[in-house]
């Protein structure tokens, strides 16, 4: 009898102590500026973004929709929004529907983001660098991440 309940205590600390696997995100990087063009108004253009994704878990795991927050980090002369504001950009665009269980995988993700700049020329010019922080819903849980980098936006 006692070496049934040793052999159940043994297997329940194997069971307990082993590692849980897990899904993480890490290297995040966003295009370093954007030039917007003299006299644009609310003129569209892509954001490319990279995220490395490891998948340690047994199952893949789908990427069900992904959606990005730029947070105005710092300006130079007279840009139209304040430090701290904030633009969210739903529907981004992902290479990768999913990743294989126990893999690594690059996803490439394109945000829709816009500017504004005054007409070219005239001598003033003004630039806010972005904090870029892209949020993932997944079928193993929703994951964050921010950009090392920032994303500076160039208005002539």
């Amino acid at each position: 009898m006692r070496v049934l309940a040793a052999i159940a205590v043994v297997v329940v600390a194997a069971c307990s102590s082993a590692d849980q696997a897990t899904v993480s995100l890490t290297n995040a990087s966003v295009d370093p500026s954007y030039y917007c063009p003299g006299g644009a108004s609310n003129a569209s253009y892509d954001l490319h973004a990279t995220v490395r994704m490891h998948n340690g878990t047994s199952k893949a795991v789908t990427i069900a929709g992904v959606n990005a927050e730029m947070t105005v980090a710092s300006i130079k002369g007279s840009w139209l929004e304040k430090v701290g504001d904030s633009y969210h950009a739903d529907g981004v665009k992902v290479t990768l529907a999913s990743v294989p269980a126990g893999q690594d995988a690059t996803l490439k993700l394109t945000i829709a983001s816009a500017c504004t700049s005054g007409k070219y020329g005239t001598g003033v010019s003004s630039s806010a660098e972005y904090t870029v922080t892209m949020h993932l819903a997944t079928s193993a849980g929703t994951y964050s991440i921010t950009s090392a980098n920032e994303h500076e936006i160039i208005a002539d």
